[in-house]
Order: structure tokens, then C-alpha cells, then sequence
């Protein structure tokens, strides 16, 4: 077995300050705008640089997707276990620099070939949520992480509502500048990091790099050695499934249910985006201040079933709306997973333990979104059998209700283990 020691280091890890502590929910925002921005351009962008129509552009960006979901699927534990080696502040700053390279590299892509490892660079250096949510780890107890973590939650709904917006607003400009606005953030937040950003994981909290830990599916292995790890990333994994129906298939229901035009989806999709930030963000502590991680997940994913299964009922907008406020505490689910799950893992095992939890969601998102596309597309079909716009949240509302129940299962068999 071949392994990488750290290199030699101080005694002990500086100081954190509040200003790092910030600086990583900036950075999660950031990674976030600095994603959406590219969102309502890329299509034009794949049209110019293709030089194709619009129905091909879909289906080469869906390729995109999958290229930057597989990309962070296999090298999200790697870039956990060298945090847990080698300190959370040089891959964290990396990481950001190569989302500015990225970013560059898109803007002035010549060829799909070029946006094609755009997009493999993006999903490498979007690990950087990994060793930000290791960071947390590192400097919050275990009864506030939930609470930290909801925050991390906010940070990324909030970025998810920006960037959009300002990327419609520059596309106006072209289709690659805001792919430049994009690199200039991710390029202003390295500085910032680098002056700001102290290192949290101490010398003796660290372990030696081991190749067989740092794979997606070795990492999975490690865990079984963690009680409980195993059927959480279960519970994970159903949980992102179920969740993906949203991005999937969001705008074409509403086009086919209600003859939504491109504004109000994206107004829909704000909306819903401030609403879980502010769940994550504002409720998250006192939530688990009054009840804990495991009651607040529980009502998180009772919530989550009915929202998956009331958008297959509802009959107006408006509707639509209030079933988003019902829907707000699924926002609880993935903090207290995390938390959760954070509790039974060794401080030197934090990576790790964040970048398994990024290979289960990417994986979980990126077979979630294919299927429930096949299914919208199966059940729209013009001889299909039962024509409805709704099956397919009908379906995910199953898979929650099975989460749920595995997620029960699970914390009782922790409880009497």
C-alpha cells in the first residue's frame, strides 16, 4: 500500500478567526453565484461555439452535466483525504484558483471539446464544498455543527438565487462575459482566502495519505469501520434521488401543467431558493436548540413527502407558492445528516467523511435527474396510457416516504446498538 506523509508542520494549527469562519460561507456563496451566473448563458454559449440549434444544445449540456457530476464523484474523496494529510487551507485556496482557471477556460473556449473540460476542471475544484464543510467540522463542537452546517445550506441557496440573475443580466452582453465576471470572483476570493484563511486542522489531527481511502468506492469501505455511516449515506443517497426531481423536471412541469413562461420559472425557482435559505439559515439552531438533529430531520423529511406529493395536486400558482413554505424544512434534512454523521467520525477523518458524502450526492443527483426526466418524458408522451405532467413527483413522494422510513430504521438501530 503506498501512502504520502504531510509535510513537516508547526506544532500546532493558528488560530481560527471569525473572519475565517466567513470566508468559507463566502466561499460556498461565491462557488454558488459563480455557478449560477453561467446557468442562463450556457445554452447560447454551446449554440455559438457548436454551431448548433437549440434542441442539440439541450443534449449536449446535459453531457456537460454528467461530465462535471462523474468528475466530482471520483475526485471528491481524494480531495477530502489530502485535507485530512496535508491541512484544509492549500486545497481549499486550489481549489478556488482552478474554478477561476475553469472559468477562463470556458470564456474562451474555441470548441465544445474545450467546454467539455471546462466542465471536468469545474466538477474537480467545486470539491472545494468538501473542505469547507471539513472546515466547519474542525472548528465548531459537536452540538453546534447542524447549526453551522444549516448556515453552509443558506450560503449555497442564497449564491443559487444571485447568480442567476446576475447571469441573465450579463448575458445581455455576450454569452461569455459572465463567465469572465464568474472567474474574476472565484480569482478575488483566492486573495481574499489567502490573506485571511488560517489553517484549522492541527498537526496531530492529521493522518497519513492512503491511496485505497481516497477512491469513491474504497472510502465507502472505510466507513463500515464508523457505526451508522453506512446506512446514513443510504438515507443520503435516497434523499438526493428523491430531491432531484426538482432541477429534472421543475420548469417543463410548470410549462405543462400551468403555460409558465421563463420568467416565472425563474422567479419560482427564487422564491423556493430564499425560502430554504432562510430555513437553513435562520431556523437550523433553534430548531435543534429545542428538539435536536434527530427530531428536526424527522420533521424535515415528513415535510419533504408532502411537498413532492402536494405538487402533483396542486391547481394554481398561488397554490404552488404556499406548498414551497410547507416544503421549507426538507432544508433541515442534509445539515442534520451531516451533523449527525460528523459525531461518529474521528476529527483526522473529517475529509473523508465530507468527500464520501459528495460522491453518495452526485451520484444520488446525477441518477436522480436522468430518471425522473425519462419518467416526465414517459408519462408526456402523446399515447401514453395516463397523460400527466405529475407522475413523477408522484414517484418521488414514494421515495421520500422510504427515506423516511429507512432514516427511522437507522436511528433506532443506532439507538439500541
Amino acid at each position: 500500500m503506498h501512502t504520502l506523509s504531510p509535510p513537516d508542520l508547526p506544532p500546532v494549527a493558528p488560530p481560527v478567526t471569525r473572519h475565517a469562519f466567513i470566508f468559507v460561507l463566502i466561499t460556498v456563496l461565491l462557488d454558488m453565484v459563480g455557478f449560477g451566473i453561467i446557468i442562463p448563458v450556457l445554452p447560447s454559449l454551446i449554440e455559438e461555439v457548436g454551431h448548433v440549434g437549440l434542441a442539440e444544445a439541450a443534449t449536449i449540456a446535459g453531457w456537460m452535466f454528467f461530465a462535471f457530476s462523474m468528475a466530482q464523484f471520483l475526485c471528491a474523496p481524494l480531495v477530502g483525504n489530502l485535507s485530512d494529510s496535508f491541512g484544509r487551507r492549500p486545497l481549499l485556496l486550489l481549489a478556488i484558483f482552478g474554478l477561476g482557471l475553469d472559468y477562463v477556460l470556458s470564456a474562451w473556449a474555441p470548441s465544445l471539446m474545450w467546454l467539455f473540460v471546462g466542465r471536468v476542471l469545474a466538477g474537480v475544484c467545486g470539491s472545494s464544498w468538501v473542505i469547507a464543510n471539513a472546515y466547519i467540522a474542525d472548528v465548531t463542537p459537536p452540538e453546534g455543527r447542524a447549526k453551522a452546517f444549516g448556515l453552509m445550506g443558506a450560503a449555497f441557496g442564497v449564491g443559487f438565487v444571485i447568480g442567476p440573475a446576475i447571469g441573465g443580466l450579463l448575458g445581455e452582453l455576450g454569452p461569455r462575459v459572465p463567465f469572465w465576471a464568474a472567474a474574476g470572483i472565484s480569482f478575488l476570493n483566492f486573495v481574499y482566502g489567502w490573506f485571511v484563511l488560517p489553517e484549522t486542522l492541527a498537526p496531530a489531527n492529521r493522518r497519513r495519505f492512503e491511496w485505497y481511502r481516497a477512491n469513491p468506492f474504497g472510502v465507502f469501505a472505510v466507513f463500515r469501520s464508523y457505526p451508522g455511516v453506512i446506512p446514513m449515506c443510504g438515507v443520503l443517497f435516497l434523499f438526493f434521488f428523491a430531491s432531484a426531481v426538482y432541477p429534472a423536471i421543475w420548469a417543463f412541469w410548470g410549462m405543462a401543467k400551468f403555460g409558465w413562461s421563463e420568467a416565472i420559472v425563474g422567479l419560482t425557482l427564487a422564491v423556493f431558493g430564499l425560502i430554504m435559505a432562510g430555513f437553513q439559515g435562520l431556523l437550523t439552531g433553534p430548531a435543534v436548540a429545542r428538539w435536536g438533529e434527530v427530531r428536526v430531520a424527522v420533521a424535515g423529511l415528513v415535510c419533504a413527502v408532502i411537498a413532492a406529493t402536494g405538487y402533483g395536486f396542486v391547481g394554481t400558482l398561488g397554490a404552488v407558492v404556499l406548498l414551497m413554505l410547507v416544503h421549507g424544512p426538507e432544508g433541515f434534512v442534509h445539515p442534520m445528516l451531516m451533523a449527525l454523521m460528523s459525531k461518529v467520525v474521528p476529527e483526522n477523518a473529517q475529509g473523508e467523511l465530507q468527500g464520501g458524502i459528495s460522491a453518495v450526492m452526485n451520484v444520488a443527483m446525477l441518477a436522480g435527474t436522468v430518471a425522473f426526466t425519462q419518467v416526465f418524458a414517459y408519462f408526456m408522451a402523446p399515447n401514453a396510457v395516463w397523460q400527466t405532467p405529475d407522475a413523477a413527483y408522484f414517484l418521488a413522494g414514494g421515495i421520500l416516504a422510504l427515506t423516511l422510513l429507512l432514516y427511522l430504521w437507522t436511528i433506532r438501530d443506532l439507538r439500541h446498538g
